[in-house]
């Protein structure tokens, strides 16, 4: 039977028990054997025919007569048949004996080995994902497609001649073009829609005819939020297939446009793989009770309840409900789930997923309950998540399941535990916005307003009590900042007091310092639990207990604990554990911990009372912020080997971490950016601490390159100059603006960044502190490049490379350099500025700057391209690509993808060019600014007019114009002419 599907020889020898040969063959590229790990000579190509020929035969005899019609078809040679024997027997000679078998005058490739061979290998995992997507495990199924492709080296049976070998590459090329689309399929099915773009843009490019690529390509933009994108790409498709074919696109193709134009919400969702039934009907009812005086929120629980009752046969029904902790989240889940409970006769799931703390539940043993729960017995439930969460799916098909995930962590945690069909639904809490839940719908639920909030406080205390002092009513859910459960604690507290007024509680509430102690009622009365553990405390452990609640950040490690309590690492570890076992400490992870926050507001307390001497407090944040900076500067250090900053900086009592590598150093320096920035912003508070916070955020300026804390760090700089104004100090006011500047750089805010830098370079100098000076006289001549102002980056950056010089610091010196080298590549001195780049990148390779020395690589790779020299160009900028990577370096990953798209431009690789800017786009998401975005898709658009596909481009062109326009960028003119030369085209 011919499915489509190319067939392989049988994999060993019939009734054969001997193990399998070393013996392995390829045919998905060049024609290849090998022996263990060495390769075998295969000849000649008629001699590499006549292999791939036999491999094919699944075993099967062929004839003399077959064989010669594959190598040679209608036209062999008169001595065709003696060729034949002596390939034969040439082929014999190599590979183990009895493996070619000479039968009735033909022969057969026999008793082969399991792995023999790489299309027998593919074809397997090819089954293997089928089986697993069925099963709705496509976590599984996408892994074994994409081992599968991988076996591919090229194009198969790359080099051999014949009309047999031509027809079975043309085969395989399909199945290739079949395994990618049902890989593709499957990256949208799990959200994987922007990633999944570059590849799709680069494989139209590659197969324009293919309209089911063209279908993924369109799906993938639509849910990556590029409408206009998706639908260019019809406008294209629809032209080419008129153009070459003189046929209309597939009927496919014109329903998903017309899909798009309605903006059809049911394209953001991807559809559910069939799965068998379970065999137990288990009617779970898991949710917990729901609160008797539920108040306000109609808007949000009817919205939720249209949501929900979507899922009712047609859809799965996904909604992902964020806030704050205590605005009432789980009230609002659980009163809705209620309610709704009717739509889901097959029972409801619930569990607290604990996201909002450290130790989030793990998804596989979520899994495990929730499949207990559904009546699966525990010997049947599978070891691994992947597996557990097909299962799960499996057992929801055709049932309807509502499944309440409450204080979700993130979009991560929550994805294994959605079902996947019809008539389900699932219903997610969590603190975090879930814009990356594909398909989520999002609500964001803020605290109460002020109408809704009273309302709850008047259900509680009651209508007679509140009434008549309703502005003091006012006072005390304004003094709860209407957050529902603190105003749920203060009306019970008055209800519970008939002599209180409304007005007493609102004056106790009024104290700031007080208000932990007030909200407190019944069993809500969580300070009285606390002070019954403190009590029973060691007096080193309530010491440990008091300090270590002085930290702002969200959890602490180890050796941060050890330097606020100067104590060993070992003695801390011992310590924080004993509090773990007294419930007012949690264990974050191995080796960190966090405080619940009402338990930290009550250590403070504890520290303010009991702490003596009073100056301890101070003492032991110092020296935490004296950890953080030695550490940081060691990163510095171990990240920039030579560079100067690390001997600018403050210096430190307390010592801080030592690392073995980069990567350890730079692992340590991204787990602890939360916590590091915490210490900064709380530095900021004390003049004798704050020159301290600037130099640490300074060593941590990776973070504002990184993309992940790019935000925080920039709020973080905002809060230091705002500090160092009120103190009037030029030196750290400079060193602030400098890491404020070097923010709004990184995140395309030119002008602002110019603004500060120009200031740094004045204050510097009153203060006499020069390597800010340098620093910003480095940044103005960049920011002067990107404005297209010349002139002045040239004597910004001809100044910084002087004064670098002057102070010795040779990675400063190369940065201007590289820099500078951009400056006479703007202007068209190209042999300079290969020079100038050139004498960067060899200072940095010298000092073993191996970070740096990609950007030097960056700025290399640039001015090759410009010179023609395109080979070199795209060699320094992989470089540079790995080194970004690994250095988590999103913002300069992003750039230099666009900088190789760029290079495969000048080189005519349009398909290749459009896949890198693709790739860009996705890496620069959130970072980087508006400006950089503009030019990424300024190139795209040429890339994709390169492959044809001229509207797509149009609409990238049109949005880099509203880009430039927006920001009044010279660039706008260039793009305003491309827009005109498109639509000349057109006409």
């Amino acid at each position: 039977m011919d499915d489509g599907v190319p067939r392989v020889p049988e994999q060993r020898r019939p009734g054969s028990s001997e193990e399998p040969t070393a013996l392995r063959f390829g045919l998905l590229g060049p024609v290849r054997a090998w022996r263990g790990e060495t390769a075998l000579a295969t000849g000649s190509p008629q001699q590499r025919a006549l292999l791939a020929a036999l491999l094919l035969r699944e075993g099967r005899t062929a004839t003399a007569g077959e064989l010669i019609d594959a190598l040679w078809g209608e036209d062999p040679p008169s001595q065709a048949l003696a060729a034949l024997r002596t390939y034969a027997s040439r082929l014999r000679k190599v590979l183990d004996p009895g493996v070619l078998a000479s039968e009735s005058g033909g022969y057969a490739v026999r008793g082969l080995g399991d792995g023999a061979l790489d299309l027998a290998v593919a074809q397997e995992l090819a089954t293997e994902a089928e089986k697993a997507r069925g099963t709705g495990d496509l976590c599984h199924a996408r892994d074994a497609l994409n081992r599968a492709l991988g076996l591919w080296d090229g194009e198969a049976l790359a080099g051999v001649p014949g009309p047999y070998a031509e027809a079975q590459r043309v085969r395989l090329e399909e199945w290739r073009l079949q395994l990618l689309e049902s890989r593709l399929d499957m990256d949208l099915e799990q959200g994987c829609h922007a990633e999944a773009v570059s590849e799709l843009t680069a494989l139209t490019a590659a197969h324009p005819l293919r309209e089911r690529l063209r279908e993924l390509l369109m799906l993938a933009l639509y849910r990556s939020g590029r409408q206009a994108e998706a639908l260019a790409v019809y406008a294209d498709t629809r032209r080419l297939l008129a153009d070459e074919l003189g046929v209309d696109p597939r009927p496919g193709l014109r329903e998903l446009q017309q899909r798009i134009l309605q903006a059809d919400p049911a394209l953001a969702e991807p559809s559910a793989p069939v799965a068998e039934p379970p065999a137990v009907l288990v009617r779970p009812a898991q949710l917990p009770a729901t609160v008797p005086d539920f108040t306000g929120r109609a808007s949000f629980v009817a919205e939720l309840r249209d949501v929900l009752a979507s899922a009712d046969g047609r859809v799965m029904a996904v909604s992902a409900l964020a806030g704050i902790g205590g605005v009432g989240k789980t009230t609002l889940a659980v009163h809705v789930a209620h309610q709704a409970r009717g739509a889901f006769p097959d029972g409801q799931l619930y569990v607290d997923l604990q996201g909002a703390g450290q130790r989030a539940a793990e998804p596989e043993t979520v899994l495990g309950a929730f499949l207990r729960a559904l009546g699966t017995a525990d010997s049947a439930v599978p070891d691994s998540l992947e597996e557990r969460s097909a299962l799960y799916r499996s057992v929801l098909d055709g049932r309807r399941v509502l499944v309440l995930l409450d204080n979700a962590r993130d979009a991560a945690q929550v994805r294994p535990l959605l079902p996947g069909t019809a008539g389900c639904a699932a219903l997610v809490t969590s603190r975090v916005r879930m814009v990356d839940l594909a398909g989520a719908h999002l609500v964001d639920l803020d605290v109460m307003s002020p109408d809704e909030a009273l309302s709850l406080f008047t259900k509680i205390v009651g209508e007679e009590r509140v009434a008549s002092e309703r502005e003091a009513a006012l006072d005390v859910v304004a003094a709860c900042g209407f957050l529902p459960l603190a105003i749920r604690i203060a009306a019970s507290r008055l209800a519970a007091r008939r002599t209180w007024t409304v007005s007493v509680l609102a004056a106790k509430l009024a104290d700031e310092r007080r208000r932990l102690d007030e909200l407190q009622a019944g069993d809500l009365a969580v300070k009285a639990t606390f002070e019954l553990g403190y009590g029973q405390l060691e007096p080193a452990q309530a010491r440990a207990f008091r300090l270590l609640g002085l930290a702002d950040g969200p959890d602490i490690s180890v050796a941060a604990a050890a330097a606020v309590l100067d104590l060993a690492p070992d003695d801390t570890e011992d310590m924080l554990e004993s509090l773990v076992d007294t419930s007012l400490l949690e264990s974050a992870a191995p080796g960190r911990y966090r405080f619940h926050d009402l338990v930290r507001l009550y250590a403070r307390a504890c520290a303010e009372r009991d702490e003596w001497p009073p100056g301890e407090r101070e003492t032991a944040l110092s020296r935490l912020l004296d950890f953080y900076l030695a550490t940081a500067a060691g990163v510095y250090a171990t990240e920039r080997p030579g560079d100067r900053l690390v001997d600018h900086l403050a210096p430190t009592e307390y010592p801080g971490i030592v690392f073995p590598d980069r990567r350890a150093a730079r692992d340590w320096l991204y787990t602890e950016a939360n916590c590091l920035l915490s210490m900064v912003r709380q530095s900021a508070a004390r003049p004798d601490t704050l020159p301290r916070a600037i130099d640490l955020l300074w060593a941590a300026l990776d973070l504002s390159e990184s993309g992940a804390n790019s935000r925080e760090y920039e709020a973080t700089a905002k809060a230091l100059l705002a500090a160092t104004q009120r103190s009037g100090a030029a030196r750290v006011e400079a060193r602030a603006l400098m890491t404020l500047a070097h923010a709004h750089l990184d995140g395309g805010r030119f002008e602002m960044a110019d603004e500060e830098a120009e200031r740094v370079i004045r204050l510097a100098h009153e203060a006499d502190d020069l390597l800010p000076a340098c620093w910003a006289g480095n940044a103005r001549g960049v920011i002067a490049l990107y404005q297209g102002r010349t002139s002045d980056g040239e004597e910004h950056l001809s100044r910084a490379i002087e004064d670098f010089r002057a102070l010795g610091d040779r990675p400063g010196e190369a940065s201007a350099l590289c820099n500078l080298s951009r400056i006479h590549l703007a202007t068209g001195r190209t042999q300079s500025a290969v020079a100038l780049a050139e004498q960067g990148m060899e200072i940095y390779d010298a000092m073993g700057n191996s970070m740096r020395g990609a950007n030097g690589r960056y700025a290399l790779g640039m001015a090759l391209t410009q010179s023609g020299r395109l080979t070199s160009a795209a060699d320094r900028l992989h470089e540079a690509l790995d080194v970004f990577r690994e250095s988590r370096q999103r913002l300069w990953e992003g750039m230099t993808l666009f900088r190789l798209a760029e290079v495969d431009i000048a080189g005519h690789h349009y398909a290749q060019a459009a896949a890198n800017a693709e790739m860009a786009l996705t890496v620069l998401r959130g970072i980087g600014g508006e400006w950089r975005r503009g030019n990424v898709l300024t190139v795209l658009g040429h890339a994709l007019t390169g492959v044809g596909h001229t509207g797509r481009a149009r609409v990238c062109w049109e949005e880099a114009m509203r880009i430039y326009e927006e920001l009044g960028a010279p660039e706008a003119v260039g793009v305003r002419a491309l827009l005109g030369e498109a639509e000349v085209r057109v006409a």
